[in-house]
């Protein structure tokens, strides 16, 4: 049976018996891909200084434009008074209070760019502050309420090589060539970079024009090169940032050191100076310490990022997290200075944490996240007033609304319910927690079934296994609106955390350093057996998925296997030693992720490569891929492609236009992406109308 065309297909996905991929009857209580434009996900959640108003950034679909827009929403600690703060089809995001809670400061590019905006909150007045010939990637009150420190590129001229005679007048020539000298010079979701490097500037809170603080040839944040948020000192006289300082930072990524920037000139001062990264600096309330995240390069795959603390001249530094296997995304001072609050990501849930001075640490609570993925490492949080918390949460049926916590320990209050008009009437598929041995080594693997809406008992169903990517990534408990669209299609989804991922511990995340793919085949092939074993599952119907790491499992897993009946590999790495010379990240994948260069260790790189299965590949195989992806770029989908073709393997390749890595950046691109999946394993169907098991 064949997936119905695509303007019926949009609200006719559906589930239960008999389980089918697509059906002429439509069905408004489940799911469906058109409610990409539907969702909302609550972002970024800040909290006023005096903890009683928690403003976010809102992001919605508009189904006549075909774009994701932002806009600024408050609510109040106790969940009355939500309203919005912004409005309009534009980017509003990045809120910031001031430190007398009377003005808040924002990006936007209501006006075309993006550029720095000021509302005042008792009048609602907005004016902007910024005429920027490139966008500002941060923003930070002074502790006065007089500054705002920003960073944005300072832009160079071109690289000019050769020098063209003067066209004459009235000729059109063709646009001239670009030089390129650097070696990062594009990155997915931006593209090409303009020359220059990202600074450090100080701009009058009452508008005006911006101050260069920092200096040299060194990229203070940016695009690419890791969005740093300067941090003022206590007493507003300096500037703490990250920075990457090093005369080879450009084959050293991740060595980076918090820097002091005096704010009136002077000598820039380290703080720090290990090899490893040194980041996100957050200034204890009398100025005295100052708590930062890092670790010590062991240039492994996986390392974990520990909190520290140090006097706020550098002196003293030591760790807090010593004891805690896990790796921390994000810390703040609590208002007494006594302690930090801390996320970071256990067993595929991010969690809300205490640490005192001492190391006592305390977990507060859990779900942190938003945005419909699985995938972890996106919980942020603030502080107001008495330890007062806001932070975004979600769980299977909560793609992501704003939470409280106060005092500290106590309930855990939702404050908004952004998704409830969508979902209040359309069944979701149930989540289950699954836990299994692996056949390689015994070792657990945990991971989540979806059942399809209305799961009957007695019914065997097709299953996808949808494999995430990083790879050091993980999926847990949380709102996926993919995998909810193959539950509603009448699916069973099964995601796992094989070996590599994260939030297990070092040791575990490490079992793929230099050996990716490898044993993870048997981790992910021993989850299909585990769900077999319950019965409900069509051992004829078996589908294999994936995206970016996963797409590069899934290659892996139809050259090991002849299991399934079709493959959707998306955006995946085919040629490890083609993919470290295109991609945008290419310092940090040569140094990290393989023992060397692939002139220099040619045999390793091509092992690890798909290359060296396709020839087992007999599974009829969609790829697919955005043609601006600059982090698995499309020339790896296109080999993959061929090859299966001179092989004679059924395949067809996807590509989408302007679309970067994950396919995501248009509402109905995203629609379509899971909608060509369902498409090619509908076409791939065993045919059977459900099965009643014994």
């Amino acid at each position: 049976m064949r997936l119905l065309s695509a303007a019926v297909a949009i609200c006719v996905l559906l589930a239960g018996a008999p389980p089918t991929a697509a059906s002429g009857e439509a069905r408004p209580d489940r799911l469906a891909p058109a409610d990409f434009f539907q969702m909302e996900y609550a972002l970024d959640p800040r909290i006023s200084p005096d903890g009683r108003t928690v403003v976010y950034t809102r992001r919605s679909g508009d189904i006549m434009s075909d774009r994701y827009h932002t806009n600024l929403w408050s609510v109040d600690f106790d969940g009355g008074n939500h309203r919005a703060v912004t409005t309009g089809h534009v980017r509003d995001s990045t809120p910031r209070w001031s430190p007398d809670g009377k003005r808040l400061a924002f990006l936007s590019d209501r006006d075309g760019a993006l550029q720095v905006y000021m509302r005042w909150m008792d009048t609602g007045q907005v004016a902007r502050l910024t005429n920027l010939a490139t966008p500002p990637t941060s923003l930070a009150w002074s502790p006065d309420g007089k500054w705002l420190a920003i960073t944005a590129l300072a832009p160079d001229k071109p690289r000019t090589v050769a020098q063209l005679p003067a066209a004459p007048e009235g000729a059109e020539w063709a646009k001239p060539a670009t030089v390129i000298d650097t070696l990062t010079y594009r990155w997915d979701g931006a593209g090409y970079l303009r020359p220059g490097y990202s600074h450090l500037y100080v701009l009058p809170a009452d508008g005006g024009t911006p101050r260069q603080i920092s200096s040299g040839d060194f990229q203070h944040g940016g695009v690419g090169f890791g969005a740093a948020e300067p941090v003022w000192s206590a007493d507003g006289k300096s500037i703490l940032l990250s920075v990457n300082r090093r005369p080879d930072h450009a084959r050293n990524p991740l060595d980076s050191e918090i820097y002091a920037f005096p704010v009136g000139g002077g000598e820039i001062r380290a703080l720090t100076d290990r090899r490893g990264p040194d980041s996100a600096p957050a200034v204890s309330p009398d100025g005295r310490r100052v708590a930062y995240l890092g670790f010590d390069d062991r240039f492994q795959g996986y390392q974990i990022t520990r909190l520290y603390v140090m006097n706020s001249d550098g002196g003293e530094r030591r760790v807090l997290t010593g004891d805690l296997d896990r790796s921390v995304d994000m810390a703040a001072w609590a208002p007494d200075g006594k302690s930090l609050f801390f996320t970071y990501d256990d067993e595929g849930n991010s969690k809300l944490a205490s640490i005192t001075l001492d190391g006592t640490m305390k977990v507060l609570t859990g779900d942190l996240g938003s945005g419909g993925w699985a995938y972890g490492g996106r919980g942020a949080f603030t502080v107001g007033a008495g330890g007062r918390l806001a932070f975004a949460v979600t769980r299977p049926d909560l793609p992501g609304d704003v939470a409280v916590l106060a005092p500290v320990g106590g309930p855990r209050r939702l404050v908004t319910r952004l998704n409830e008009d969508v979902l209040a009437h359309k069944t979701l598929g149930a989540v289950e927690e699954i836990r299994y041995p692996s056949s390689r080594d015994g070792r657990e693997i945990h991971g989540w079934v979806i059942k399809p809406p209305d799961f009957v008992p007695g019914t065997r169903y097709p299953l996808i296994l949808e494999i995430h990517g990083g790879p050091f990534a993980n999926y847990g408990d949380r709102f996926d609106m993919e995998k909810q669209l193959f539950a509603a299609a009448g699916f069973v989804v099964l995601y796992v955390n094989p070996r590599g991922s994260t939030s297990y511990g070092e040791e575990f995340g490490n079992l793929i350093h230099h050996a990716y793919p490898g044993d993870d085949f048997y981790d992910l092939d021993a989850g299909v057996d585990a769900i077999l074993e319950q019965g409900y599952v069509d051992p004829e119907r078996l589908y294999v998925t994936g995206g970016s790491g996963g797409g590069v499992l899934t290659c892996w897993m139809i050259g090991r296997t002849d299991r399934f009946r079709a493959a959707a590999s998306l955006y995946p790495v085919i040629n490890w030693y083609s993919f470290v010379l295109t991609a945008d990240a290419s310092n940090f994948f040569v140094r990290y992720w393989f023992p060397g260069f692939p002139w220099e260790h040619t045999a390793h790189y091509m092992e690890r490569s798909l290359l060296s299965v396709v020839g087992n590949v007999k599974t009829p195989t969609l790829v697919m891929t955005g043609e601006e992806d600059w982090r698995t770029p499309m020339s790896e989908s296109e080999q993959y492609y061929l090859a299966l073709k001179l092989l004679g393997v059924e395949a067809v390749l996807v590509r989408f236009p302007d679309e970067a890595h994950g396919i995501a950046g248009r509402p109905s691109h995203h629609m379509a992406k899971v909608l060509h999946i369902l498409g090619w394993f509908d076409e791939h169907d065993a045919g059977g109308e459900g099965e009643e098991t014994d």
